[in-house]
Protein backbone atom coordinates (compact mmCIF):
# COMPACT_ATOMS: atom_id res chain seq x y z
CA UNK A 1 0.00 0.00 0.00
CA UNK A 2 0.98 3.37 -0.68
CA UNK A 3 3.03 5.62 2.58
CA UNK A 4 0.10 7.37 4.35
CA UNK A 5 0.73 11.14 4.17
CA UNK A 6 2.72 11.02 8.15
CA UNK A 7 4.70 7.95 7.26
CA UNK A 8 8.61 8.30 7.06
CA UNK A 9 10.13 5.57 4.04
CA UNK A 10 13.86 5.09 4.30
CA UNK A 11 14.36 3.30 0.98
CA UNK A 12 18.03 1.97 0.37
CA UNK A 13 19.94 0.67 -2.24
CA UNK A 14 20.31 -3.24 -3.18
CA UNK A 15 22.85 -4.73 -5.82
CA UNK A 16 21.98 -8.45 -4.80
CA UNK A 17 19.16 -9.94 -2.64
CA UNK A 18 21.71 -10.66 0.40
CA UNK A 19 22.82 -6.76 0.22
CA UNK A 20 18.55 -6.02 0.16
CA UNK A 21 17.96 -8.59 3.42
CA UNK A 22 21.18 -6.88 5.07
CA UNK A 23 19.76 -3.31 4.57
CA UNK A 24 16.08 -3.90 5.96
CA UNK A 25 17.60 -5.68 8.76
CA UNK A 26 19.82 -2.73 8.85
CA UNK A 27 16.30 -0.42 9.30
CA UNK A 28 15.18 -0.07 5.53
CA UNK A 29 11.46 0.47 4.93
CA UNK A 30 11.96 -0.23 1.55
CA UNK A 31 14.66 -1.25 -0.84
CA UNK A 32 14.82 -0.40 -4.79
CA UNK A 33 17.03 -3.30 -6.90
CA UNK A 34 17.06 -4.79 -10.53
CA UNK A 35 15.06 -6.83 -11.47
CA UNK A 36 16.17 -9.72 -14.81
CA UNK A 37 16.31 -6.90 -17.45
CA UNK A 38 15.76 -3.21 -17.95
CA UNK A 39 16.73 -1.76 -14.62
CA UNK A 40 19.24 1.15 -15.97
CA UNK A 41 22.16 -0.69 -14.64
CA UNK A 42 23.95 -2.85 -16.55
CA UNK A 43 25.38 -5.50 -14.61
CA UNK A 44 22.76 -5.12 -11.56
CA UNK A 45 20.05 -7.36 -12.57
CA UNK A 46 19.07 -10.26 -10.30
CA UNK A 47 16.87 -13.37 -11.01
CA UNK A 48 13.21 -13.94 -9.71
CA UNK A 49 13.95 -16.51 -7.46
CA UNK A 50 16.79 -14.69 -5.65
CA UNK A 51 14.07 -11.32 -5.46
CA UNK A 52 11.46 -13.87 -3.52
CA UNK A 53 13.57 -14.26 -1.05
CA UNK A 54 14.25 -10.82 -0.89
CA UNK A 55 10.67 -9.90 -0.77
CA UNK A 56 9.73 -12.85 1.67
CA UNK A 57 11.89 -11.30 4.36
CA UNK A 58 10.85 -7.48 3.63
CA UNK A 59 7.26 -8.31 4.03
CA UNK A 60 8.03 -10.06 7.70
CA UNK A 61 8.72 -6.17 8.70
CA UNK A 62 6.03 -4.60 6.48
CA UNK A 63 9.17 -3.23 4.41
CA UNK A 64 8.47 -2.76 0.45
CA UNK A 65 10.34 -4.18 -2.39
CA UNK A 66 10.52 -2.18 -5.25
CA UNK A 67 12.02 -3.30 -8.60
CA UNK A 68 13.60 -1.65 -11.47
CA UNK A 69 12.50 -1.26 -14.93
CA UNK A 70 13.41 1.98 -15.41
CA UNK A 71 15.52 2.13 -18.99
CA UNK A 72 14.21 3.34 -22.09
CA UNK A 73 12.87 0.70 -24.14
CA UNK A 74 12.74 0.12 -27.88
CA UNK A 75 9.96 -1.57 -29.45
CA UNK A 76 10.80 -5.11 -29.94
CA UNK A 77 11.50 -5.17 -25.90
CA UNK A 78 8.43 -4.11 -24.56
CA UNK A 79 6.71 -7.49 -24.90
CA UNK A 80 9.50 -9.02 -22.48
CA UNK A 81 9.63 -6.03 -20.15
CA UNK A 82 5.23 -6.52 -19.88
CA UNK A 83 6.18 -10.26 -19.24
CA UNK A 84 8.61 -9.19 -16.45
CA UNK A 85 6.49 -7.01 -15.26
CA UNK A 86 3.86 -9.76 -14.31
CA UNK A 87 6.65 -11.88 -12.90
CA UNK A 88 7.66 -9.29 -10.71
CA UNK A 89 4.15 -8.47 -9.23
CA UNK A 90 3.44 -12.73 -8.95
CA UNK A 91 6.76 -12.85 -6.89
CA UNK A 92 5.06 -10.16 -4.45
CA UNK A 93 6.99 -6.71 -5.06
CA UNK A 94 5.48 -3.67 -4.05
CA UNK A 95 6.23 -1.16 -6.73
CA UNK A 96 7.52 -0.72 -10.26
CA UNK A 97 10.26 1.86 -10.78
CA UNK A 98 10.01 3.23 -14.43
CA UNK A 99 11.13 5.95 -16.33
CA UNK A 100 9.63 5.17 -19.94
CA UNK A 101 6.02 5.99 -20.24
CA UNK A 102 5.40 3.89 -23.31
CA UNK A 103 4.82 1.30 -20.79
CA UNK A 104 1.47 2.86 -19.58
CA UNK A 105 0.03 1.91 -22.90
CA UNK A 106 0.89 -1.99 -21.79
CA UNK A 107 -1.60 -4.51 -20.29
CA UNK A 108 0.39 -3.94 -16.97
CA UNK A 109 -0.81 -6.03 -13.33
CA UNK A 110 -2.29 -3.79 -10.74
CA UNK A 111 1.10 -2.99 -9.67
CA UNK A 112 2.33 0.46 -7.91
CA UNK A 113 4.40 2.65 -10.12
CA UNK A 114 6.95 5.01 -9.00
CA UNK A 115 8.58 7.61 -10.90
CA UNK A 116 12.04 6.60 -11.80
CA UNK A 117 15.14 9.95 -11.05
CA UNK A 118 15.86 9.39 -14.89
CA UNK A 119 11.92 11.20 -15.35
CA UNK A 120 13.59 14.02 -14.07
CA UNK A 121 11.19 15.73 -11.77
CA UNK A 122 11.93 19.36 -11.51
CA UNK A 123 8.58 20.83 -11.87
CA UNK A 124 5.10 21.19 -9.94
CA UNK A 125 3.29 20.65 -13.82
CA UNK A 126 5.40 17.52 -14.86
CA UNK A 127 5.23 16.01 -10.72
CA UNK A 128 1.21 16.29 -10.91
CA UNK A 129 1.19 14.82 -14.78
CA UNK A 130 3.04 11.72 -13.53
CA UNK A 131 0.05 11.86 -10.63
CA UNK A 132 -2.30 11.81 -12.88
CA UNK A 133 -0.94 9.46 -15.18
CA UNK A 134 -1.18 7.12 -12.13
CA UNK A 135 2.27 7.00 -10.56
CA UNK A 136 1.73 6.83 -6.70
CA UNK A 137 5.78 7.62 -5.56
CA UNK A 138 7.66 9.96 -7.94
CA UNK A 139 10.79 11.22 -6.72
CA UNK A 140 11.91 15.26 -7.82
CA UNK A 141 15.28 16.17 -9.02
CA UNK A 142 18.30 16.36 -6.78
CA UNK A 143 18.43 19.70 -8.06
CA UNK A 144 15.85 21.17 -6.73
CA UNK A 145 15.86 23.33 -3.49
CA UNK A 146 13.61 23.26 0.03
CA UNK A 147 10.99 25.93 -2.06
CA UNK A 148 10.91 23.82 -5.08
CA UNK A 149 10.43 20.70 -3.37
CA UNK A 150 7.46 22.66 -0.96
CA UNK A 151 5.84 23.80 -4.61
CA UNK A 152 6.02 20.10 -6.01
CA UNK A 153 4.16 19.37 -2.64
CA UNK A 154 1.64 21.92 -3.15
CA UNK A 155 0.94 20.83 -6.17
CA UNK A 156 0.31 16.98 -5.72
CA UNK A 157 -1.73 15.27 -3.38
CA UNK A 158 -0.09 13.41 -0.64
CA UNK A 159 -2.99 11.02 -0.29
CA UNK A 160 -2.40 10.21 -3.91
CA UNK A 161 1.26 10.52 -4.61
CA UNK A 162 4.90 10.21 -2.34
CA UNK A 163 7.24 12.58 -2.50
CA UNK A 164 10.75 10.47 -2.62
CA UNK A 165 14.47 12.86 -2.35
CA UNK A 166 17.77 11.65 -2.83
CA UNK A 167 19.35 12.03 0.76
CA UNK A 168 22.87 10.06 0.32
CA UNK A 169 25.22 9.11 -2.69
CA UNK A 170 27.27 9.58 -5.60
CA UNK A 171 25.47 13.11 -7.66
CA UNK A 172 26.05 13.69 -11.95
CA UNK A 173 26.95 16.69 -13.19
CA UNK A 174 24.31 16.65 -15.62
CA UNK A 175 20.63 17.40 -14.70
CA UNK A 176 18.89 13.94 -13.08
CA UNK A 177 18.23 11.46 -15.53
CA UNK A 178 18.85 14.21 -18.40
CA UNK A 179 23.02 12.74 -18.99
CA UNK A 180 23.83 12.05 -23.14
CA UNK A 181 27.48 12.38 -22.50
CA UNK A 182 28.00 8.74 -22.51
CA UNK A 183 26.13 8.77 -25.91
CA UNK A 184 28.03 11.30 -27.14
CA UNK A 185 31.75 9.65 -26.42
CA UNK A 186 30.47 5.85 -27.07
CA UNK A 187 26.99 5.85 -28.70
CA UNK A 188 25.96 3.98 -26.00
CA UNK A 189 22.92 5.43 -23.58
CA UNK A 190 23.21 5.78 -19.67
CA UNK A 191 19.64 5.87 -20.28
CA UNK A 192 19.35 2.36 -20.77
CA UNK A 193 21.79 1.58 -18.14
CA UNK A 194 24.93 2.18 -19.54
CA UNK A 195 26.91 5.14 -18.14
CA UNK A 196 30.40 5.37 -18.76
CA UNK A 197 31.32 7.86 -15.81
CA UNK A 198 32.90 9.93 -18.15
CA UNK A 199 32.21 12.92 -14.91
CA UNK A 200 34.95 11.01 -12.92
CA UNK A 201 37.49 11.67 -16.13
CA UNK A 202 40.11 14.26 -15.87
CA UNK A 203 39.52 16.74 -18.55
CA UNK A 204 42.17 19.88 -19.81
CA UNK A 205 40.01 23.07 -20.10
CA UNK A 206 40.82 25.69 -22.67
CA UNK A 207 39.49 29.63 -22.78
CA UNK A 208 38.60 31.26 -25.92
CA UNK A 209 41.72 31.85 -26.71
CA UNK A 210 43.26 28.20 -26.33
CA UNK A 211 45.13 29.30 -23.03
CA UNK A 212 44.77 26.47 -20.70
CA UNK A 213 42.35 26.99 -17.57
CA UNK A 214 42.46 23.34 -16.35
CA UNK A 215 45.03 21.04 -16.41
CA UNK A 216 44.23 17.22 -16.19
CA UNK A 217 41.28 18.42 -13.69
CA UNK A 218 38.09 16.20 -13.10
CA UNK A 219 36.45 19.43 -13.75
CA UNK A 220 32.57 17.55 -14.28
CA UNK A 221 33.19 15.32 -10.82
CA UNK A 222 30.74 16.52 -8.28
CA UNK A 223 31.09 15.79 -4.62
CA UNK A 224 28.66 13.19 -2.66
CA UNK A 225 25.07 13.90 -1.53
CA UNK A 226 24.83 14.06 1.91
CA UNK A 227 21.61 15.98 3.62
CA UNK A 228 21.68 14.53 7.11
CA UNK A 229 21.81 17.82 8.56
CA UNK A 230 18.51 19.10 6.38
CA UNK A 231 15.86 16.10 7.10
CA UNK A 232 13.46 18.26 9.45
CA UNK A 233 13.48 20.60 6.49
CA UNK A 234 13.08 18.51 3.27
CA UNK A 235 9.96 16.76 6.01
CA UNK A 236 8.71 20.28 6.15
CA UNK A 237 8.83 20.67 2.65
CA UNK A 238 6.84 17.29 1.95
CA UNK A 239 9.54 14.32 1.41
CA UNK A 240 8.23 11.14 3.22
CA UNK A 241 10.68 8.73 1.29
CA UNK A 242 14.60 9.22 1.93
CA UNK A 243 16.74 7.78 -0.89
CA UNK A 244 20.33 6.27 -0.37
CA UNK A 245 21.97 6.45 -3.88
CA UNK A 246 23.81 2.96 -4.50
CA UNK A 247 22.62 0.08 -6.61
CA UNK A 248 26.13 -0.72 -7.02
CA UNK A 249 27.64 -0.13 -3.77
CA UNK A 250 29.08 -3.13 -1.57
CA UNK A 251 27.23 -4.73 1.66
CA UNK A 252 29.15 -2.62 3.98
CA UNK A 253 28.16 0.78 2.34
CA UNK A 254 24.12 -0.32 2.66
CA UNK A 255 24.65 -1.29 6.27
CA UNK A 256 26.82 1.22 7.50
CA UNK A 257 24.60 4.11 5.73
CA UNK A 258 21.12 2.82 6.08
CA UNK A 259 21.91 2.67 10.24
CA UNK A 260 23.23 6.39 10.17
CA UNK A 261 19.93 7.29 8.22
CA UNK A 262 17.62 5.24 10.23
CA UNK A 263 19.01 6.28 13.81
CA UNK A 264 18.54 10.20 12.03
CA UNK A 265 14.93 9.29 11.46
CA UNK A 266 14.35 7.66 14.18
CA UNK A 267 15.24 10.67 16.63
CA UNK A 268 13.38 13.21 14.61
CA UNK A 269 10.20 10.38 15.01
CA UNK A 270 10.51 10.67 18.26
CA UNK A 271 11.22 14.33 18.78
CA UNK A 272 7.71 14.80 17.34
CA UNK A 273 5.79 12.23 19.13
CA UNK A 274 3.73 14.55 21.05
CA UNK A 275 3.78 17.51 18.23
CA UNK A 276 0.78 18.70 15.95
CA UNK A 277 2.07 16.47 13.35
CA UNK A 278 3.43 13.16 14.45
CA UNK A 279 5.67 11.23 12.28
CA UNK A 280 5.50 7.06 12.29
CA UNK A 281 8.01 4.91 10.04
CA UNK A 282 6.34 3.25 7.33
CA UNK A 283 7.64 -0.52 8.69
CA UNK A 284 7.17 -2.33 11.63
CA UNK A 285 9.97 -2.83 14.61
CA UNK A 286 12.88 -1.21 15.96
CA UNK A 287 16.79 -1.41 15.22
CA UNK A 288 19.95 -1.92 17.42
CA UNK A 289 23.46 -1.88 15.29
CA UNK A 290 26.63 -3.42 17.14
CA UNK A 291 28.36 -0.32 15.47
CA UNK A 292 28.29 3.92 15.52
CA UNK A 293 26.91 4.65 11.73
CA UNK A 294 29.54 6.83 10.34
CA UNK A 295 29.49 8.03 6.35
CA UNK A 296 32.75 8.86 6.46
CA UNK A 297 34.18 5.55 6.69
CA UNK A 298 33.12 4.50 2.93
CA UNK A 299 33.80 5.53 0.12
CA UNK A 300 32.62 9.49 -0.69
CA UNK A 301 34.30 12.08 -2.81
CA UNK A 302 33.60 14.70 0.18
CA UNK A 303 30.44 15.75 0.97
CA UNK A 304 28.38 18.70 -0.09
CA UNK A 305 24.30 19.84 0.47
CA UNK A 306 24.49 21.05 -3.20
CA UNK A 307 21.44 22.77 -3.83
CA UNK A 308 18.67 22.15 -1.07
CA UNK A 309 19.75 25.41 0.98
CA UNK A 310 20.14 26.97 -2.39
CA UNK A 311 23.02 27.09 -5.31
CA UNK A 312 26.51 26.67 -3.73
CA UNK A 313 29.90 27.03 -5.28
CA UNK A 314 31.72 24.42 -3.50
CA UNK A 315 30.24 21.30 -4.87
CA UNK A 316 33.00 19.65 -7.27
CA UNK A 317 35.37 16.85 -6.21
CA UNK A 318 37.78 18.70 -9.12
CA UNK A 319 41.41 17.28 -7.71
CA UNK A 320 40.42 13.71 -7.44
CA UNK A 321 37.38 11.34 -8.06
CA UNK A 322 38.41 8.89 -5.46
CA UNK A 323 37.82 8.61 -1.73
CA UNK A 324 40.58 11.28 0.34
CA UNK A 325 39.20 9.43 4.16
CA UNK A 326 39.93 11.25 6.81
CA UNK A 327 42.39 12.86 8.17
CA UNK A 328 45.06 10.89 10.88
CA UNK A 329 48.19 12.74 10.82
CA UNK A 330 51.56 13.74 9.88
CA UNK A 331 54.49 12.05 8.23
CA UNK A 332 57.61 12.08 10.79
CA UNK A 333 60.24 9.84 8.76
CA UNK A 334 60.79 8.01 5.59
CA UNK A 335 62.69 5.22 5.82
CA UNK A 336 64.11 2.87 3.08
CA UNK A 337 61.10 0.24 3.56
CA UNK A 338 58.68 1.75 5.88
CA UNK A 339 56.97 5.42 6.76
CA UNK A 340 56.53 6.61 10.14
CA UNK A 341 53.08 8.52 11.19
CA UNK A 342 52.00 10.51 14.07
CA UNK A 343 48.87 10.23 14.58
CA UNK A 344 46.52 13.23 15.91
CA UNK A 345 44.60 11.28 18.38
CA UNK A 346 46.17 8.31 20.71
CA UNK A 347 42.66 6.61 20.14
CA UNK A 348 43.63 5.90 16.69
CA UNK A 349 45.05 2.78 16.15
CA UNK A 350 46.03 1.32 12.40
CA UNK A 351 45.88 -2.40 11.20
CA UNK A 352 47.79 -4.14 8.51
CA UNK A 353 45.42 -4.08 5.42
CA UNK A 354 44.54 -0.41 6.00
CA UNK A 355 44.63 2.09 2.96
CA UNK A 356 46.16 5.37 3.78
CA UNK A 357 46.20 8.44 1.27
CA UNK A 358 48.03 12.01 1.05
CA UNK A 359 47.92 14.50 -1.87
CA UNK A 360 50.95 15.53 -3.98
CA UNK A 361 52.17 18.13 -5.32
CA UNK A 362 50.01 18.39 -7.94
CA UNK A 363 46.93 17.66 -5.26
CA UNK A 364 46.76 14.12 -6.97
CA UNK A 365 45.49 11.93 -4.77
CA UNK A 366 47.99 9.14 -4.06
CA UNK A 367 47.07 5.58 -2.12
CA UNK A 368 48.98 3.55 0.01
CA UNK A 369 48.04 0.15 1.33
CA UNK A 370 49.69 -0.72 4.80
CA UNK A 371 51.30 -4.23 4.75
CA UNK A 372 51.91 -4.67 8.32
CA UNK A 373 51.38 -1.54 11.46
CA UNK A 374 53.72 -1.35 14.41
CA UNK A 375 53.26 1.10 17.38
CA UNK A 376 56.57 2.51 18.03
CA UNK A 377 55.62 4.72 21.10
CA UNK A 378 51.93 4.46 22.52
CA UNK A 379 52.39 8.22 24.02
CA UNK A 380 53.43 10.08 20.87
CA UNK A 381 51.14 8.08 18.94
CA UNK A 382 53.74 7.09 16.61
CA UNK A 383 53.59 4.20 14.16
CA UNK A 384 56.10 2.60 12.03
CA UNK A 385 54.31 1.29 8.61
CA UNK A 386 55.33 -1.01 6.20
CA UNK A 387 53.77 -0.07 2.93
CA UNK A 388 52.53 -3.50 0.61
CA UNK A 389 54.61 -1.42 -2.29
CA UNK A 390 58.37 -0.13 -2.40
CA UNK A 391 58.60 3.36 -0.86
CA UNK A 392 60.41 4.52 -4.13
CA UNK A 393 57.27 4.70 -5.80
CA UNK A 394 55.15 6.91 -3.58
CA UNK A 395 55.16 10.58 -5.24
CA UNK A 396 56.39 13.32 -2.91
CA UNK A 397 56.07 11.31 0.15
CA UNK A 398 58.19 13.33 3.10
CA UNK A 399 58.46 14.77 6.49
CA UNK A 400 55.27 16.85 7.34
CA UNK A 401 52.98 16.06 4.84
CA UNK A 402 49.69 15.10 6.16
CA UNK A 403 47.96 11.53 5.85
CA UNK A 404 44.18 10.45 5.61
CA UNK A 405 42.89 7.38 5.85
CA UNK A 406 40.25 5.96 3.85
CA UNK A 407 40.22 2.27 4.53
CA UNK A 408 40.08 1.45 8.37
CA UNK A 409 39.94 -2.76 8.32
CA UNK A 410 38.92 -2.58 11.92
CA UNK A 411 35.92 -0.99 10.70
CA UNK A 412 35.61 -3.58 7.63
CA UNK A 413 35.85 -6.59 9.65
CA UNK A 414 32.89 -5.11 12.24
CA UNK A 415 30.57 -4.82 9.55
CA UNK A 416 31.84 -8.14 7.68
CA UNK A 417 29.87 -10.01 11.14
CA UNK A 418 25.96 -9.90 11.85
CA UNK A 419 26.34 -5.96 13.01
CA UNK A 420 22.28 -5.20 13.60
CA UNK A 421 19.01 -6.29 15.29
CA UNK A 422 15.41 -5.62 13.99
CA UNK A 423 12.79 -6.60 16.27
CA UNK A 424 9.10 -6.23 16.40
CA UNK A 425 7.75 -5.33 19.42
CA UNK A 426 4.75 -7.66 21.24
CA UNK A 427 2.75 -8.28 24.35
CA UNK A 428 2.69 -12.16 25.90
CA UNK A 429 0.00 -12.93 27.94
CA UNK A 430 -0.90 -17.01 29.37
CA UNK A 431 -4.23 -18.20 30.24
CA UNK A 432 -5.24 -21.30 31.51
CA UNK A 433 -7.87 -23.75 29.93
CA UNK A 434 -9.96 -26.50 31.06
CA UNK A 435 -7.34 -28.90 29.73
CA UNK A 436 -3.82 -26.65 29.46
CA UNK A 437 -3.06 -23.45 28.53
CA UNK A 438 -3.01 -21.08 25.72
CA UNK A 439 -0.62 -18.08 24.71
CA UNK A 440 -2.00 -14.94 23.13
CA UNK A 441 0.15 -12.72 21.40
CA UNK A 442 -0.07 -9.37 20.54
CA UNK A 443 2.62 -7.21 18.27
CA UNK A 444 2.97 -3.21 18.03
CA UNK A 445 0.85 -3.41 14.51
CA UNK A 446 -2.40 -5.24 16.21
CA UNK A 447 -2.08 -8.73 14.43
CA UNK A 448 -2.43 -11.13 17.13
CA UNK A 449 -2.25 -15.44 17.03
CA UNK A 450 -2.50 -17.43 19.80
CA UNK A 451 -1.39 -21.39 20.41
CA UNK A 452 -2.39 -23.75 22.89
CA UNK A 453 -1.08 -27.07 24.88
CA UNK A 454 -3.34 -29.80 26.52
CA UNK A 455 -1.15 -29.89 30.05
CA UNK A 456 -2.51 -31.20 33.22
CA UNK A 457 -2.72 -28.21 35.67
CA UNK A 458 0.05 -29.49 38.23
CA UNK A 459 0.48 -27.26 41.59
CA UNK A 460 4.27 -25.73 41.95
CA UNK A 461 6.06 -26.38 45.18
CA UNK A 462 7.39 -22.93 45.43
CA UNK A 463 5.14 -20.38 43.71
CA UNK A 464 7.51 -17.30 43.42
CA UNK A 465 9.75 -19.48 41.40
CA UNK A 466 7.07 -21.06 39.43
CA UNK A 467 6.16 -17.87 38.14
CA UNK A 468 9.53 -16.68 37.21
CA UNK A 469 10.25 -19.69 35.58
CA UNK A 470 6.69 -19.11 33.42
CA UNK A 471 8.06 -15.37 32.25
CA UNK A 472 11.53 -16.76 31.57
CA UNK A 473 10.56 -19.83 29.48
CA UNK A 474 8.02 -17.54 27.46
CA UNK A 475 10.25 -14.33 27.37
CA UNK A 476 12.95 -16.42 24.68
CA UNK A 477 12.10 -14.93 21.74
CA UNK A 478 15.53 -14.32 20.58
CA UNK A 479 15.68 -16.69 17.47
CA UNK A 480 12.29 -14.75 16.36
CA UNK A 481 11.89 -11.26 14.79
CA UNK A 482 9.96 -10.56 18.01
CA UNK A 483 11.00 -9.02 21.62
CA UNK A 484 8.39 -8.98 24.55
CA UNK A 485 7.26 -6.14 25.81
CA UNK A 486 5.38 -7.72 28.84
CA UNK A 487 4.00 -10.97 30.04
CA UNK A 488 0.92 -11.29 31.67
CA UNK A 489 -0.13 -14.15 33.29
CA UNK A 490 -3.72 -15.03 33.43
CA UNK A 491 -4.00 -17.84 36.09
CA UNK A 492 -5.51 -19.25 39.35
CA UNK A 493 -1.93 -19.88 40.79
CA UNK A 494 1.48 -20.52 39.31
CA UNK A 495 1.35 -23.59 38.07
CA UNK A 496 4.21 -25.99 37.28
CA UNK A 497 4.52 -26.41 33.48
CA UNK A 498 7.44 -29.03 31.62
CA UNK A 499 10.09 -26.15 29.66
CA UNK A 500 9.84 -28.39 26.86
CA UNK A 501 5.34 -27.69 26.90
CA UNK A 502 6.51 -23.73 27.01
CA UNK A 503 9.01 -23.86 24.47
CA UNK A 504 6.58 -25.80 22.04
CA UNK A 505 3.49 -23.50 23.28
CA UNK A 506 5.76 -19.91 22.27
CA UNK A 507 7.24 -21.62 19.23
CA UNK A 508 3.63 -22.56 17.73
CA UNK A 509 2.10 -19.05 19.00
CA UNK A 510 5.03 -17.17 16.74
CA UNK A 511 4.43 -19.32 13.67
CA UNK A 512 1.00 -18.53 14.08
CA UNK A 513 2.04 -14.84 14.58
CA UNK A 514 4.07 -14.87 11.56
CA UNK A 515 1.44 -16.81 9.51
CA UNK A 516 -1.43 -13.70 10.83
CA UNK A 517 1.30 -10.77 10.08
CA UNK A 518 2.15 -12.07 6.16
CA UNK A 519 -1.86 -12.60 5.37
CA UNK A 520 -2.37 -9.14 6.98
CA UNK A 521 0.07 -7.82 4.47
CA UNK A 522 -1.74 -4.71 1.86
Amino acid sequence: MSLLPHQLELLSPARDADIGIEAVNHGADAVYIGGPAFGARATAGNDIRDLQRLINHAHRFGSRIFITLNTILRDDELEAARKMAWQIYEAGADALIIQDMGLLELDLPPIQLHASTQTDIRTPEKARFLQDAGLSQIVVARELDLQQIAAVRAATDPARTTIEFFVHGALCVAYSGQCYITHAHTGRSANRGDCNQACRLPYEVLDASGRIIAHEKHVLSMKDNNQSDNLRALIDAGVRSFKIEGRYKDMGYVKNITAHYRKLLDEIIEEREFSDTPLARSSSGSTTFSFTPDPDQNFNREFTDYFVNGRKDDIGAFDTPKTPGRAIGWVTKVGENFVEIETSSRDTELHNGDGLCYYDLQKELVGLQINRAESVDAKKSLWRLFPKDPIAGFKDLRKGLEVNRNRDMAWVRTLDKKSSDRRIGLWAELKETPDGFALTLTDEDGFTATAAIVQEHQAATDAARAEATLREQLGRFGATIFSVHDIGLQLSQPWFVPASALNQLRRDAVAALEAARQAGYA
